[in-house]
């Protein structure tokens, strides 16, 4: 019998040294700009405070996965957006939060 486990776990999240700036750059590029750079900006002080006083890259990778996804979503949600569709019968996820404490 092996004590190895029989599957492989998954790869942890490093991205490549450039994706920063790009991202950055692509931030500047988008309809969102005047939002989005001045928020990421923010977050990824922060996370680079977080980092140096963690001594861990865990809190900058999860800041680019994050708005990694965001850019990566923002055309659906614009597209959804643009459909009409009515949200009125949707709940608040806060509101059902606030019901399970």
């Amino acid at each position: 019998m092996s004590a190895q486990p029989d599957h492989t776990p998954a790869a942890p999240y490093v991205p490549a040294p450039g994706v920063p700036a790009e991202l950055h750059a692509q931030l500047r590029e988008s309809p969102r700009a005047d939002r989005w750079v001045p928020a990421f900006e923010r977050e990824w002080a922060a996370a680079l405070e977080e980092s140096r006083r963690s001594f861990s890259l865990a809190a900058l990778y999860e800041v680019l996965q994050t708005w990694q996804a965001r850019v990566a979503s923002a055309p659906a949600v614009d597209a959804f957006a643009a459909s009409g569709r009515d949200e009125s019968g949707f709940v608040d996820l806060e509101d059902i939060r606030e019901r399970r404490r």
